[in-house]
């Protein structure tokens, strides 16, 4: 992963939080605080410029006449398990791809990655897969399925006991740090940080194609 991808991906990331509160909602009931609703479950998205991807009839041309198949990425489905030591998240997507050439039978493989990152910007897993497209004769249009796994230390991703109490603690007006978000104070918004895992899923690209939707 180049610098300039993982720049694009710190970009995409999404909060890792789940529940009936969201973090950053104020409780005012006996006092004031921060709720800290979170999941060992990480969070699952498509990072910014890596869920289209165009292939042309000739290397190193990117005007519209020379496309030769077009894909995107969509309706990313993610169940997650965190029963045991290890936290199981499963995505599964869809692909719709589109030809310009409708003459003849055709299929074309086109690759994704599955990446586990943590603290917004390391790298922990990267994996490959293909998703393969199949286009009957005559038939400009193709639609396939594919599905993305990772594996997520529970322990890992759970916040220390100390700092959960520090976020969630109820403030009463007057106090000093009442108006003060627990997580400006650096070794809270750290621990945070480490114990915060997403899974990026999109097509791999190269450099060329990167810029390319970067761009167009």
């Amino acid at each position: 992963m180049t610098a300039r991808t993982r720049l694009i991906a710190a970009t995409a990331l999404v909060a890792a939080l789940a529940g009936c509160r969201s973090t950053g909602d104020i409780v005012v009931d006996e006092g004031v605080g921060i709720t800290a609703v979170r999941t060992a479950c990480p969070a699952v998205g498509i990072p910014d410029f890596t869920g289209d991807v165009t292939l042309f009839r000739t290397p190193g041309a990117t005007d519209a006449g020379s496309i030769d198949v077009t894909a995107a990425m969509t309706n990313l489905r993610t169940q997650c398990n965190e029963a045991g030591a290890k936290v199981y998240s499963t995505s599964t997507f869809d692909v719709l791809g589109r030809r310009s050439d409708v003459r003849g039978a055709r299929t074309v493989q086109i690759p994704y990655f599955v990446t586990v990152l943590r603290g917004r910007s390391a790298v922990i897993s990267k994996r490959v897969g293909t998703v393969t497209l199949n286009f009957a004769d005559g038939q400009e249009r193709a639609q396939a399925r594919g599905q993305a796994s990772a594996y997520v230390d529970k322990a890992e991703a759970t916040l220390p006991a100390e700092i959960r109490a520090e976020i969630t603690r109820k403030r009463k007006a007057g106090d000093s740090d009442a108006a003060t978000d627990p997580l400006s104070r650096p070794e809270i918004r750290a621990a945070v940080n480490r114990a915060t895992f997403e899974v990026l899923v999109g097509f791999q690209l190269d450099q060329t194609q990167l810029n390319y939707n970067a761009t167009r």
